[in-house]
């Protein structure tokens, strides 16, 4: 009897570095490629009842599948695509095909991800069928991690990156099939839903976005080559990656990591190519240095499981977060007042992505200036992001919070000080609360200490054409104060060169929030 593999791809949307085809490819005659809408993913969080997947994710996900159907089937096979719960799924395809030797799959390490794994586990027992899984979604590879298990994981990134950068080696690429083993005759393929189908809409696209990106390897890798090969880009990542607007200030890389449409391992091995053929400086190993982050993630969410989502965080301590709906809703709507705030939260609500300096802000500013409970901030992001990722989302959000793996004791980021840095003349912020328009460069951060005159004549009325502040930190004075000294009555509104955007160190933000982001 003809060997049967059912490949369970879940986020390891490729065909390039996939394991999963690549051992099918050796131990199976025909080849079942699978993909599962699975309803637990389109329902609601736990905590706060937002919807789990937005309408630009989703987008991004039927790009993905849509694309890897188009390569499966150059390659004489396809992707069949099944709505419902992947182990229920896999058991009648089980029972269909009467053949099935085994059934491969990356593993994950998020417990929703790890309760389809056991439910995959237990059909396959009970029919005595054989599960084959494997590890891809890192740089790292999990079992050459030099801590004896993964509890000994270090509570603080540097720890872990120096460890791994001199103790490991990044695994090679693996092969890509020039043809894969043919499908059974006789099953069905089955169609890719549409946004309605999953209860969700059609997303507008907005001309603003910083990732106007459709999903899919095949646009991944046109993506790492317009990056690297054809600009360049790369080479100064170091010094642009702080930047708000436009596509090329950074990777952009973390969706298509978030869904598997792109190998870290893919990304290293170019990243070398670009360092032996181009250039080797800073900005070309800033790159990796996200893509620790990213795996750093995935790692602490392998050794504490359930408490990425707990309240008390991963240090366990209890804070006196608020639960407070109209706050939080200021927050989400963009209509906090602070129009740092404002623009990015109005960015992720219209295009589904922010920067990784947006997201650093914005969740320091609902936890600590607003004291809200970290997890409503969370959840919400992972509605939105197009490139949200279990792992890097909490993992980021307890950073944020206080209670995660940030070593420093009471990290608060200052709005103002941060607006004026990284968008000096705020045309950030005019981009995405455009009712601004009228206020002159880095002025339209501090509208509340604006003169009367000043904002009538920009057609701006505080708490009527725009919210005055709902929280005013301390900590804000000293830089509007100082502000307002270095302009002079004579050159307020005018670019100088003070105001010229500084580039600091970040946490990796880049591929996931890591933040949350964005490489």
């Amino acid at each position: 009897m003809a060997r049967i593999a059912i490949c369970l791809i879940r986020n390891d949307l490729r065909l390039h570095d996939n394991e999963v085809f690549h051992w099918a490819q050796k131990n199976a005659e025909y080849i079942v490629p699978l993909y599962c809408f699975d309803p637990r993913h389109y329902g609601e969080t736990v905590h706060y009842n937002l919807p789990k997947t937005g309408p630009f994710r989703l987008r991004f996900i039927l790009d993905s599948v849509k694309d890897l159907r188009a390569s499966l089937i150059k390659k004489g096979s396809t992707l069949f695509v099944r709505c419902g719960k992947p182990e229920e799924v896999v058991g009648d395809l089980i029972r269909q095909l009467g053949s099935v030797s085994a059934v491969a799959f990356h593993e994950e390490v998020a417990p929703e991800d790890q309760t389809v794994e056991k439910g995959v586990r237990d059909v396959c027992a009970q029919r005595n069928v054989k599960v084959y899984t494997c590890w891809g979604s890192t740089l790292y590879h999990r079992e050459d991690l030099p801590f004896h298990h993964i509890s000994m994981l270090p509570d603080v990134y540097t720890q872990f990156r120096k460890a791994v950068e001199t103790q490991v080696r990044v695994r090679p690429v693996l092969s890509t099939p020039d043809q894969l083993h043919p499908v059974p005759s006789g099953l069905e393929e089955g169609p890719i839903p549409s946004p309605e189908d999953l209860e969700q809409t059609e997303p507008v696209a907005d001309p603003r976005s910083a990732f106007p990106c459709m999903g899919g390897e095949t646009k991944a890798l046109a993506r790492l080559k317009h990056y690297f090969w054809d600009t360049d880009a790369v080479a100064t990542y170091k010094e642009t990656r702080n930047g708000l607007i436009g596509v090329d200030y950074s990777t952009k890389f973390s969706p298509w990591l978030a869904l598997g449409c792109i190998s870290s391992r893919y990304i290293y091995e170019q990243i070398k190519k670009y360092e032996i053929e181009r250039t080797n400086n800073q900005s070309t190993y800033w790159v990796i240095f996200e893509l620790l982050w990213r795996d750093y993630f995935k790692f602490v969410g392998a050794k504490y499981g359930c408490r990425l989502f707990d309240v008390k965080g991963l240090q366990e301590k209890s804070v006196p977060w608020k639960k407070d709906m109209k706050l939080f809703n200021a927050w989400k709507e963009g209509c906090t007042g602070v129009p740092f705030v404002d623009a990015n939260m109005r960015e992720l609500a219209m295009t589904g992505f922010m920067s990784n300096r947006g997201r650093q802000n914005v969740a320091s500013f609902l936890t600590k200036d607003l004291g809200l409970d970290w997890r409503m901030g969370a959840e919400w992001f992972e509605y939105l992001l197009v490139d949200h990722d279990v792992c890097s989302n909490y993992g980021n959000w307890l950073y944020s919070a206080g209670i995660g793996n940030d070593p420093r004791e009471n990290r608060k980021f200052n709005m103002i000080k941060q607006g004026l840095d990284y968008d000096p003349y705020g045309d950030y912020v005019r981009l995405w609360v455009p009712e601004l328009q009228g206020i002159k460069n880095g002025d339209v951060h501090t509208l509340w200490v604006l003169s009367s005159d000043t904002l009538l004549s920009a057609h701006v009325s505080l708490n009527e054409t725009y919210p005055h502040p709902i929280v005013i930190a301390p900590e804000w004075c000293r830089h509007i104060s100082k502000k307002m000294t270095e302009a002079g009555p004579s050159s307020r509104g005018k670019r100088g060169p003070s105001q010229a955007p500084k580039q600091h160190r970040n946490r990796g933000m880049d591929f996931y929030f890591p933040k949350n982001k964005p490489l």
